[in-house]
């Protein structure tokens, strides 16, 4: 590790703790679905960046991850004009099978990942979308129907992440209620999914990965099982996505089946395309820029030219967003194929070159006594 990986990692490292005792509730709420979205990115990265396969139906995963927690951890109950069920599992053990099915899922639909590729695969994918959101909006007893169901609050030994008003945590003179301490939770379990991807990417099978990509042919000529390792990479990428669920189902507190629909499996191939294919860093740069967005137009509407207030007729900050992600797309494709993690990269060695050569151009205008005769 370089001085300067070091530096920015201890420098991340101080922001994440430093920033819930600073932030409110809102901007802590936006900042946990940053992190799920990146921990989603991650996965579908591996899967679309790294090994060259289109996916346009990650929602689904994230949908499978978030009511499988719901299922599993809650207990059943009446909910509005049906009855719903629940197994009543400790809620770490609910978050845990909870990503195990969505990569159960994930290895139901892997034998055709398998076999596709390119567009194909992207419009397989895109029909999960469609069942998915058919099949949990009619499944009432599982995952409420179409007004959705209440998350139970992950408990780990006797630590809840929720609002505790009877025993309220304080620390630093700073009141840690639910987004409080779902943000260490977040902030842990993207460490951890961001390590685990880095790990893959630069080892035997990250090297198969990118071959497949690259050159699928020659990858089998070399004696790289393609089919399965496509079928694995869509697996572990459907695990990623029940991760994301299960966060974003904790800091959203309420499972909708709207909310895991095409416009979300949209902004996940933005997040990826506008970061940098192929990169954990460039999935969680691409995934905060998207999330981040859409907040920072409606905090400064009244200050930006075009973009009206909520409620007020004209463009709003959802709709700026939309058409600046599809410009984003845009001039990633065309300028910029490394992305945003690129132009950093670029940015940072030319700033570099130019320190280095400070020195040198110094020393050359410096008069010698040959110069001077």
């Amino acid at each position: 590790m370089s001085k300067s990986t070091l530096l920015w990692s201890v420098a991340l490292a101080a922001a994440a703790v430093v920033i819930p005792f600073y932030l409110d509730a809102s901007w802590l709420q936006d900042g946990l679905f940053a992190m799920a979205a990146a921990i989603g990115a991650i996965g579908l990265n591996l899967l679309t960046g790294a090994t060259g396969q289109l996916s346009m139906g990650h929602a689904f995963f994230l949908a499978v991850g978030a009511f499988g927690y719901v299922y599993f951890a809650s207990v059943p109950a009446e909910g509005g004009h049906a009855a719903l069920d629940g197994l009543g599992l400790p809620t770490p053990v609910a978050a845990v099978l909870a990503v195990l099915l969505a990569g159960a899922a994930g290895g139901l639909f892997s034998p055709i990942a398998a076999r596709l590729k390119g567009a194909y695969l992207g419009i397989a994918t895109l029909a999960l979308i469609f069942i998915g959101h058919f099949v949990m909006s009619n499944a009432t007893p599982v995952t409420g129907g179409h007004n959705g169901r209440p998350v139970p609050p992950l408990e780990v030994f006797g630590f809840v992440f929720a609002d505790t008003p009877d025993a309220p945590l304080v620390i630093a003179g700073v009141p840690f209620g639910a987004l409080e301490r779902l943000w260490f939770l977040g902030v842990v379990l993207l460490l951890g999914a961001g390590l685990f991807a880095r790990g893959v990417l630069r080892g035997r099978p990250g090297r198969a990965m990118n071959t497949i990509r690259d050159h699928e042919i020659a990858a089998g000529v070399m004696g790289v099982p393609v089919a399965r390792y496509r079928a694995g990479v869509f697996v572990l990428s459907s695990m990623y996505g029940g991760l994301a669920g299960v966060l974003i189902a904790l800091v959203f507190q309420q499972t909708v089946p709207d909310y895991f629909g095409l416009l979300l499996a949209l902004s996940y191939l933005a997040m990826i395309i506008i970061g940098g294919l192929g990169s954990v860093a460039g999935a969680v740069i691409g995934a905060v820029f998207v999330s981040m967005l859409p907040r920072l137009l409606t905090r400064y509407s009244d200050a930006l030219p075009l973009i009206v207030q909520p409620g007020q007729e004209g463009v709003g900050a959802a709709e700026a967003a939309q058409i600046l992600y599809g410009l984003a797309v845009v001039v990633v494709v065309l300028f910029l194929p490394g992305g945003l993690l690129g132009l950093v990269t670029q940015l940072r060695l030319r700033t570099g070159r130019r320190i280095a050569s400070a020195p040198a151009a110094k020393h050359s205008l410096t008069p010698t006594p040959e110069t001077r005769n």
